[in-house]
């Protein structure tokens, strides 16, 4: 009997001993050793520069700036074991009293209330897991926390975990952290700053200061309190940090500027180079973007969209959610603790409303928004532009307390910000600029915003040309014999088909002028002229001579094309115009003037090269039809570029 039971407790222990192993086995298989972050180099990354040789972007796999543990500031390494991991410099990866002590308060609070993971854990977690929250998971974090702590040294757990945890605004990692928020190196970084870096590590979209600074302060607090307890610093010092004010930098506002263009750079080197090449190459791309070129077309776009989608009319609140009035301005932040651009937009909660004005809360501050900013909302619209009813001139009929709106920093002189009312406009647009003498691209501005659109619409999104193509087929005109002074009878035109109908093309304003000379009909855009100037020289020609423009079509066959009705993306039609301004010269458009492998070879030299096209009479006779057109008739609005 003893021998059976002797075998039965063998065998038990045998089946525990296989099921843990199992267990073992299971949890870390396909998770990768240890040994392959151990020592760990980033990636050589791509660099991409502007004209002037300075860095404007990188392609990679690794997100975010790479910095090693003797560049990252004593002060920042302490705030963060102080608040995230306490115990870590004694712990082996998991720290169990704080998992006991983290227990007990949940157990007390009756939910979940406070996390025990180690910064090895969090460190396992971001580099070989995924974020789900499953038992078997957290198991899996604990074997490999021991594992990291069994093969690297607690400097280079710290190292890793501050290069790759996530700080919010597309900040990875402290050395992008610190740039993104306060436009300087991690090593540049005070003890206020540090706290307030480490104090996004919990929850970043929640603390971040762009959009509540009062929570914000609340978490910096918090750490520098912890610091204090753990001995790290003096009330003297708690104190100190905290009064300074957060000088945030714009650069997260600007930081997106040059996107559509890198963006385009990127496509063609993955063409040409293959996506290996490009992310682990370590190229160096020197790039024909002017960053004040670029900077510029993209805030013209984006006033331009604004300003064309006020005149349609205000669609309302974004949303709406029931607030405390009282609390919320009790819980407003120091104004002169941020930087707020004067022209920045944001995105803003209304506290109080009268006819006159509105006092509104963004980012923790609250400022006034009067009436008279806000004049262009006359109307209330629906997402289609259709009209709903006319606005009374008085900020209580359309905004109420609790309203989310947008709003741009007006004025910030006073001890108030002034805001005045704006909305994200529905209406895209795109902006290329070619120098004309190299056929380098200066700008290139694919959308509103690259954070909600990254589609490219200066280079992918081909849409009809419209009166824009006009000025091709006045040049095709002169090219075959027209002069300027040429006339056709502006009059009213049917083109009669059994099959498709009658149609009956008509200038803008409905009327006709009678003799028209070409110039008058380009300046003022007159359809009729261009209709008849197109079925005279033939469709065919116009085709022909737009290829060599470098309009690659297709092309509509009939006399719609005299209305723009070919699709073409931006890029293709300034690249076209540019021939003009060449004096007939054709140039390819060049975003990449060479690059250079990590060995020094050049491995691309992109030189201008011209080939003339068409006639510099032609070319002469449509550029200058054009300088009329912007001296007196439909660009006169252009010449404010002067």
């Amino acid at each position: 009997m003893k021998s059976i039971i002797v075998k039965f407790i063998l065998l038990a222990v045998v089946v525990c001993i296989g099921v843990l192993i199992g267990a073992q086995m299971a949890l870390v298989r396909g998770v990768p050793k240890i040994e392959e972050i151990k020592g760990f180099v980033p990636a050589n990354s791509t660099r991409i520069y502007a004209d002037d040789d300075t860095l404007i972007g990188e392609f990679k796999v690794e997100k975010g700036i790479y910095v090693t543990i003797d560049k990252i500031p004593e002060h920042m390494i302490k705030a963060l074991v102080a608040v995230e991991d306490a115990r870590f410099w004694h712990h082996k990866g998991v720290d169990y009293l704080a998992i006991i002590r983290a227990v007990s308060k949940d157990i007390l609070a009756g939910r979940i209330k406070e996390g025990a993971s180690t910064i090895t854990q969090q460190l396992a977690k971001v580099v070989f897991l995924s974020p789900e929250k499953t038992v078997i998971r957290k198991l899996k974090e604990a074997t490999l926390a021991y594992r990291l702590e069994k093969n690297l040294t607690k400097d280079e757990i710290l190292e890793l975990y501050l290069n790759k945890i996530y700080f919010g605004h597309g900040a990875y990692g402290v050395e992008m952290a610190a740039r993104s928020y306060f436009g300087k190196s991690i090593s540049q970084v005070d003890l206020a700053e540090a706290a307030l870096l480490c104090g996004l590590i919990k929850a970043p979209s929640r603390y971040t200061p762009y959009n509540n600074l009062d929570k914000a302060k609340q978490r910096q607090q918090v750490v520098l309190t912890r610091m204090l307890e753990e001995g790290y610093i003096t009330q003297e010092q708690v104190n100190e940090a905290y009064q300074q004010p957060l000088y945030l930098t714009s650069a997260r506002q600007e930081q997106y500027t040059n996107n559509y263009f890198i963006e385009y750079v990127r496509k063609h080197l993955e063409d040409v180079y293959g996506s290996e090449m490009t992310y682990n190459g370590g190229l160096r791309v020197f790039t024909t973007l002017n960053k004040k070129v670029q900077l510029a077309a993209v805030n013209s776009l984006k006033e331009g969209l604004l300003a064309l989608d006020k005149r349609q009319g205000f669609r309302g609140p974004l949303g709406h959610k029931e607030i405390d009035v009282q609390e919320e301005i009790e819980k407003q932040g120091p104004f002169e603790k941020v930087v707020m651009r004067e022209g920045d937009i944001m995105t803003a909660t209304v506290l109080k409303v009268t006819s006159n004005e509105a006092t509104v809360k963004t980012m923790g501050i609250v400022g006034k928004l009067f009436r008279s900013d806000a004049q262009w909302a006359g109307s209330l619209v629906n997402s289609k532009g259709r009209l709903i009813r006319k606005l009374k001139n008085n900020l209580a009929t359309f905004l109420k307390p609790g309203d989310i709106i947008k709003v741009r920093l007006k004025d910030r002189r006073s001890g108030k910000p002034v805001f005045s009312l704006e909305q994200d406009p529905l209406v895209q647009g795109a902006v290329v600029a070619i120098e004309t003498s190299t056929g380098y691209i200066r700008a290139i501005v694919g959308g509103y915003d690259f954070n909600e659109s990254e589609f490219n619409r200066a280079v992918s999104a081909r849409r009809q040309a419209g009166s824009a193509f006009k000025p091709i087929i006045y040049a095709a005109a002169m090219d075959s014999g027209f002069t300027p002074a040429s006339v056709i009878i502006d009059e009213p035109l049917v083109y009669e088909s059994e099959k498709y109908g009658d149609w009956k093309p008509e200038n803008y304003d409905e009327k006709f002028n009678g003799a028209t000379r070409l110039r008058e009909g380009l300046i003022y855009s007159r359809n009729i002229i261009t209709i008849k100037l197109l079925e005279e020289i033939g469709v065919d020609k116009v085709a022909t001579f737009a290829r060599s423009l470098g309009i690659e079509g297709p092309f509509p066959r009939n006399l719609t094309l005299g209305l723009g009705s070919l699709s073409v993306t931006p890029l293709e039609l300034t690249s076209a115009f540019s021939v003009f301004a060449r004096g007939g010269t054709r140039m390819p458009s060049i975003a990449v003037k060479y690059v250079v492998d990590s060995e020094g070879n050049v491995l691309e030299n992109n030189i201008p090269r011209g080939q003339s096209v068409i006639s510099p009479q032609t070319a002469f006779l449509a550029t200058s039809m054009l300088e009329d057109v912007v001296k007196y008739g439909t660009g006169r609005r252009a010449r404010g570029l002067n």
